[in-house]
């Protein structure tokens, strides 16, 4: 028999709480396992739904969310995660015990019915109730029907009640699976092999990012949580992978905002004898048919405007800092600053840091990338320490930033194989940040031969911020890190 004493931590804090703990013992009392047992063989709401056939015996476990006593009949709301269906139960078909006890069910409760199918007066599809099993009880209320779960702070941190009464927030993340299942379908039919490379390094390294840090017992060793997969993607294009890709989990023990996580994912792309046009020509094809066959059009919404992916322009970083603040690529750093500064830019401690400057891109491009993407390229070599130079260019990298609502999905860029240059451009990180490290052994691996080849990272919460039209972060990640409550 299932214990009901409800521990401490469970008190009911009100009248109607309180009676789902008696409901709960009237199932225990009659024998009945509140907490349920095995219900196979059951169908999809929709499908039920779809292949409705007048007296066609079915079965279906899923939520109660409605329940309406009239008299001796019963009408409830069943809702799985395809959809939702009624039920009606009977008192003289179904008996007096088993009808008490579908009078005693609450809001929430999960159960599994076997009935046969029948079309109310006003057209409904419903399930008349042959028999009923208790899966799982609820002894929580949940939010009320008409106005759902609205405290944003409570969606997130009980983001399962959310997605229980919120179909908007279920259908995000429905979408957001469908988008990353694109993402590999197209990428595996282009010939890319997905691999999978180690969470914790023992160099930070990859990108920009301060990196969460923690300590291996048995090899007392200091690790961070990766910050990006890149230098481990090269590695295996040194070791002859020409198409690789890595659906990862990053970390980035950073600030959290509307477009910030610490923990996130991305993709990264690598493929030898390609470069950073192949690279904008694979990302322009993958969002386009990720769209279409996510949300059947190139042209939505996206807060206040209409996204057309149908066109995709470019614009000079280089340019756009000559025009706005009269930074040359090589003026020297203070120069830089006596320049921001002087156009109101507050620098903390006299340096610019790529943070800084990532802000300050996202602030000229933003007016540009309104109604369509726009790639931002001609990238300054200090921003890009693992990105191969640009012909004809001193100081630019090969590389561009992707951006679609004002907001920054992608990056990519030529990748740098000279381990030679490589290792001076370590050298000079490690002058201006004395948390960098030399990574000895990827220089060793450039030293075996990396192929020429393109790179690209394409930020998966963001992408899905755009295609599901989401103002934040937090509402396309199931769980998003909050502060204590």
């Amino acid at each position: 028999m299932t214990e009901t004493n409800q521990p401490a931590d469970l008190t009911p804090q009100n009248e109607l709480v309180e009676q789902r703990y008696k409901n709960l013992e009237k199932l225990v009392e009659a024998g009945i396992d509140p907490f349920g047992e095995k219900f196979a063989d059951t169908e999809r709401v929709t499908a039920i739904k779809s292949g409705f056939s007048e007296g066609k015996a079915v079965r279906v476990a899923g939520r109660v969310m409605s329940k309406r006593i009239m008299g001796k009949s019963i009408f409830m709301d069943l809702k799985d995660i395809s959809g939702k269906i009624q039920l009606y139960a009977k008192k003289d078909a179904v008996g007096e015990n088993v009808f008490d006890l579908l009078k005693d069910l609450d809001i929430g409760d999960i159960i599994g019915v076997s009935g046969k199918l029948f079309k109310t007066r006003t057209g409904e599809d419903t399930i008349v109730i042959d028999e009923y099993k208790m899966l799982s009880k609820s002894l929580h209320m949940l939010p009320e029907k008409w106005h759902g779960l609205k405290d944003i702070e409570t969606r997130y941190r009980q983001r399962y009640v959310d997605l229980i009464v919120n179909d908007d927030s279920r259908e995000i993340f429905k979408r957001r699976i469908e988008i990353v299942k694109c993402i590999r379908e197209y990428l595996n039919n282009k010939g890319f092999l997905e691999v999978e490379t180690p969470m914790m390094h023992p160099i930070a390294g990859g990108a920009a990012g301060k990196p969460f840090k923690t300590h291996h017992e048995a090899l007392d060793m200091d690790l961070y949580l990766r910050i990006a997969p890149e230098i481990y993607l090269k590695k295996l294009l040194v070791g002859g992978l020409e198409k690789v890709y890595e659906i990862n989990r990053s970390f980035r023990n950073e600030g959290i905002s509307t477009r910030h996580n610490p923990e996130f994912t991305m993709i990264e792309v690598y493929e030898a004898y390609s470069d950073c046009a192949g690279m904008m020509e694979l990302v322009e094809g993958l969002i386009r048919d990720a769209a279409m066959k996510v949300l059947g059009t190139e042209k939505f919404v996206y807060g206040d405007r209409e996204i057309d992916l149908s066109i995709w322009k470019k614009v000079s970083f280089a340019e756009l800092m000559k025009e706005n603040f009269g930074i040359s690529v090589d003026d020297p750093l203070d120069a830089w600053v006596s320049k921001l500064k002087r156009k109101g830019i507050e620098i903390e401690g006299g340096k610019v840091s790529k943070t800084q400057i990532i802000n300050i891109v996202g602030e000229l491009v933003e007016p540009k990338a309104e109604t369509h993407p726009v790639f931002v390229v001609d990238m300054f070599k200090e921003m890009s320490p693992l990105a191969k130079e640009k012909k004809g260019c001193p100081g630019i990298v090969d590389r561009f930033e992707l951006y679609m609502g004002g907001m920054e999905v992608a990056n990519a860029y030529s990748e740098l194989n000279d381990p030679i240059e490589q290792r001076k451009r370590f050298i000079e990180q490690v002058k201006h940040d004395p948390d960098a490290r030399i990574d000895e052994d990827f220089i060793r691996a450039l030293e075996y031969g990396m192929p020429p080849a393109g790179g690209l990272g394409i930020g998966i919460d963001r992408l899905t911020m755009v295609l599901t039209n989401s103002p934040s972060i937090r509402d396309v990640i199931f769980f998003p890190h909050m502060r204590p409550e």
